[in-house]
């Protein structure tokens, strides 16, 4: 090739290629800076991309995980509230009954005990008719378990129902006593329906222990996803700010050194004035 030819440029041709290499790279590098990612589409690098989705997508999925167990924990936090009610109310029942069965009572005081006893009867079946969340619930007998979701391929964390209404416990809506040798009765059997209804309540509490131990479990997994996609597409913008300078400074010489390739032929020029 001619060293000196108005033909054909080599030393710009070379220069263009160099600047406009530069040029690309710099667009990628404020791209990444722009977007805070390495790899933002499949374009960028496929497999890296497509690990980065999948891993996303199981991350997202587990925000419906996390939805379902928040409403198992409201539950048992629903039942646990009303077991608490309905325990205080039984300790208050096996008072009246107590007192009630002192033979020395007139019948007034007696009626009034006894009155009083059935109120708070009652009051055990509202405490555990409305321990409702969401219109469910485990403590009145309506179901035997709730299964809410444990992981993002559906599987389940199942809960048993533990009935704290009158039946469950081993009263009746009709529980009373008509004298003071039946209140004595009454003592045994309201404090072995307290008895019942610990146990049920110990047994939801672990229970509950269980689902929050999964919950804290299920955000750490979460979070070790979300890490995970951002280790392999999150640019490292210090690197790129800096790789940013750099290219911009080449760019500039780059422009140089086309310009100073540009003006080769026309010192050609000069040879022949």
């Amino acid at each position: 090739m001619a060293l000196n030819s108005i033909n054909t440029n080599s030393g710009a041709l070379i220069a263009l290629q160099n600047l406009n290499t530069t040029n690309s790279e710099l667009s990628n590098v404020q791209q990444r800076i722009n977007t805070g990612k390495k790899v933002g589409s499949a374009k960028d690098n496929g497999a890296i991309w497509a690990t980065a989705k999948n891993q996303s997508s199981m991350a997202s999925s587990l925000n419906s995980v996390k939805d379902s167990l928040q409403r198992g924990q409201s539950t048992i936090d629903v039942a646990l509230a009303a077991g608490d009610t309905i325990t205080d109310l039984l300790g208050k029942m096996k008072e009246k009954a107590l007192a009630a069965s002192d033979t020395s009572l007139n019948t007034a005081s007696f009626n009034a005990l006894k009155s009083d006893f059935e109120s708070l009867r009652d009051q055990v079946t509202k405490a555990a008719t409305n321990a409702k969340f969401n219109g469910v619930s485990i403590a009145d007998g309506t179901t035997t378990k709730l299964t809410f979701l444990a992981n993002q391929d559906g599987s389940g964390f199942t809960i048993n129902a533990k009935t704290l209404s009158l039946a469950g416990i081993g009263l009746t809506t009709t529980s009373t006593f008509a004298d003071a040798t039946a209140a004595k009765t009454m003592i045994a059997t309201v404090t072995t329906a307290l008895q019942t209804a610990t146990n049920k309540l110990a047994s939801l509490g672990t229970s509950s222990v269980g689902l929050d131990t999964h919950l804290t479990f299920v955000g750490k997994l979460q979070d070790s996803l979300d890490a995970g996609v951002g280790n392999l597409v999150d640019a490292d913008l210090a690197k790129e700010s800096a790789k940013l300078q750099s290219l911009q400074t080449k760019q500039q010489l780059g422009v140089q050194a086309l310009s100073i390739a540009n003006q080769a032929s026309s010192s050609i020029l000069s040879l022949f004035r």
